[in-house]
């Protein structure tokens, strides 16, 4: 199998690595986080101008093609800078849903404006109860004569304050009292019946919980043909999750490369610290764990488009693996850096923190090492 990047991915991350680095300084970060949104909507536009808001959509919808490497690419130069922008939430799974489950004209409709930068999108779809499985969802939407009523919570919707649209997940109510097909509806931000609880996120971005009573929606607002979407979601979250590794991987890099720096300059008893042999040890350790992660980062991105058990298989061992990666990889940096890491003089815990909402979102470490065992047909105790 040939690795080697392509011109066009090089040129990519060239390009995002520039950027980042000269846009997203400390300074910067600092700013953004008081911004009621949680991000720059400048930078936003500055994004779909670059092409990367039109990255993974088709060319016939105003895209430009790209696959999960070329996200890879460009989320991981997202990892190094502490990128807040809404580009999980927006265009790795909302352009992506709407692609997998949407009519040609909700397509035509959506996908360009997302290309462009005037359309905000939310996933929402995971609830207190589910502990990450993607199956458990008792949102309820029943059809009425003029349209859907929907009624249910959601928590931790990514940027769903700052989403105009809203694609929210619920069961079909047949009136048979089983559980009924699972669909995706646009909801748009502000309707009655909708209250929403913004919180920040830790390490960056905000987030929020949804409550839906009595939500009138018309017939149009049902996302696809009333076919069941769990297949799509499943497929949608993997590469969401192969994308996150890669972010990571730029995080873990960064970390590293700044305790490398540190290691160098800082002195005790006449000598740096990277003098001392069990240092230079813990930084080996670091940089195999972080070549470890970026290995499982692109194996899952490579499989992104494989038939459901691999590509699930691949998503959930990068998930488990990287997870284990960036907590040790976190740990060092802070411990080696001492009581300075955990100060906001240095942007150490900022990284740090972004490490750990990572090993969080989507299922931590032991839950994809059970799923990725239980897809290969292997029963693991829950610990």
């Amino acid at each position: 199998m040939d690795l080697t990047p392509s011109d066009e991915q090089r040129l990519l991350r060239e390009s995002a690595d520039r950027f980042v680095s000269e846009t997203y300084t400390a300074d910067h970060r600092r700013r953004i986080a008081s911004e009621p949104l949680g991000f720059s909507t400048d930078l936003w536009k500055q994004f779909a101008d670059l092409g990367w808001l039109a990255l993974p959509i088709a060319e016939a919808h105003g895209g430009l093609g790209g696959g999960a490497i070329e996200i890879g690419v460009l989320m991981e130069a997202f990892g190094r800078g502490l990128v807040s922008e809404p580009y999980l939430s927006t265009v790795v799974i909302g352009a992506s849903l709407i692609s997998e489950c949407g009519t040609e004209a909700q397509k035509q409709a959506l996908l360009p404006k997302i290309a462009d930068g005037s359309l905000y999108l939310a996933f929402a779809h995971s609830e207190r109860q589910a502990r990450f499985d993607l199956a458990d969802v008792r949102t309820t939407a029943k059809k009425t004569p003029d349209g859907w009523r929907l009624d249910g919570s959601k928590t931790a919707v990514l940027d769903g304050s700052a989403a105009s649209q809203i694609i929210v997940s619920a069961r079909v109510d047949d009136g048979s009292g089983n559980p009924g097909k699972l669909c995706l509806f646009l909801v748009p931000q502000g309707i009655p019946g909708l209250a929403s609880r913004d919180f920040p996120r830790l390490g960056g971005g905000r987030a929020c919980n949804l409550e839906l009573r009595d939500v009138q929606l018309p017939a149009d607002a049902l996302l696809g043909d009333g076919r069941d979407v769990l297949p799509a979601i499943e497929a949608v979250i993997d590469r969401a999750m192969a994308a996150l590794g890669a972010e990571a991987v730029g995080i873990m890099q960064t970390l590293l490369d700044q305790t490398l720096e540190y290691t160098k300059i800082r002195k005790q008893f006449g000598r740096p610290l990277s003098a001392n042999q069990v240092i230079r040890h813990r930084l080996a350790d670091m940089a195999m764990q972080c070549d470890e992660a970026r290995s499982m980062a692109l194996r899952a991105a490579l499989m992104a488009d494989a038939e459901p058990v691999a590509r699930s298989r691949a998503a959930s061992g990068a998930k488990a693996k990287i997870g284990k990666c960036a907590r040790y990889v976190a740990e060092q940096s802070v411990q080696l850096h001492g009581a300075m890491g955990v100060t906001e003089e240095l942007d150490v815990g900022s990284y740090f923190k972004r490490l750990l909402a990572f090993d969080t979102l989507f299922g931590g470490s032991a839950h994809h090492y059970r799923r990725h065992a239980a897809l290969g047909g292997r029963a693991v105790q829950a610990r």
